[in-house]
């Protein structure tokens, strides 16, 4: 954040950016229950799915699913960064998530070896490892597959591992397809992320000006005016709102309102050419 919106405005970060801090990620009641269901069940292991269209909070409910697994005694967290990856890179970035130094000429050495690693910390914490998918959609069908053997044991009655797949709609159509049926039947716990109602936009914004320190930087007009142009899309909320907080610093206003939306995103008149609006 630069210096001048510091200044001017007096916060202690941009609020409408993706990488404030995650203590002040406005978190709904209903992902703070899926989130504790899901730490309570870490023992037991298995599979959890997060679902929702683009802007309605998928990233979000990670992140703040992801502090709250790591802050337990004894979890180990692991996260794949390349979900198009094919089954032996995908072999490669669990070994490295999870220390076991793998030889990518031989699959069965590294299966042997992450299970023996995941069972050893089993044994020690009594806390099956989480592995966190983001864009699972992404995904191939062979290593989706491949995962949902290698996490498991005694005919499937064990699981070594808590996995949590988050995707869009397209994730949940190809969980219903013959070859990924049996991961499908195995989803333990499903969040549906749904588009945010005016009151959930409004709260959010609440809550984002509070953490980052000038609750009045927007007029409760403009809040209300963003919020019912957004189509209930946070993404598209703190895309309106950055607009307006970069544009206001810029003209050095010291509040935002509701005139200023107006003025920042109103459509120019048509012009007449020849009599004819162009």
């Amino acid at each position: 954040m630069t210096t001048k919106l510091q200044t001017l405005y007096g916060l202690k970060f941009n609020p409408f950016r993706a990488d404030i801090p995650i203590d002040a990620l406005y978190i709904t009641p209903t992902v703070d229950a899926f989130i504790r269901r899901v730490e309570l069940g870490i023992a037991g292991g298995g599979y959890v799915m997060v679902t929702g269209e683009p802007g309605t909070g998928k990233s979000a409910a990670l992140r703040l699913l992801a502090q709250r697994l790591s802050q337990m005694r004894d979890v180990m967290v692991g996260t794949i960064e390349h979900p198009q990856s094919r089954t032996m890179d995908f072999y490669r970035e669990l070994g490295d998530l999870f220390s076991v130094p793998l030889q990518t000429h031989n699959r069965w050495g590294g299966f042997k070896a992450l299970r023996n690693r995941w069972a050893e910390h089993i044994a020690s914490s009594l806390c099956r490892p989480i592995l966190i998918l983001d864009e699972a959609q992404e995904i191939l069908t062979t290593v989706l597959t491949e995962l949902r053997v290698l996490g498991s044991k005694d005919f499937d009655s064990h699981q070594l591992l808590c996995v949590v797949l988050a995707g869009d709609a397209r994730l949940i159509e190809r969980l219903k397809t013959p070859d990924l049926l049996p991961l499908g039947s195995r989803i333990r716990r499903r969040l549906t992320l749904d588009y945010a109602t005016r009151d959930e936009l409004l709260a959010c914004l609440d809550h984002l000006l509070e953490t980052a320190g000038n609750p009045s930087l927007m007029t409760t007009e403009l809040k209300t005016t963003v919020a019912d142009h957004c189509a209930g899309n946070y993404r598209i909320l703190m895309n309106l709102c950055d607009e307006l907080l970069t544009t206001g610093a810029d003209r050095d206003l010291p509040r935002l309102d509701e005139k200023f939306y107006l003025e920042v995103f109103q459509q120019p008149p048509a012009k007449k050419i020849n009599g004819k609006k162009r």
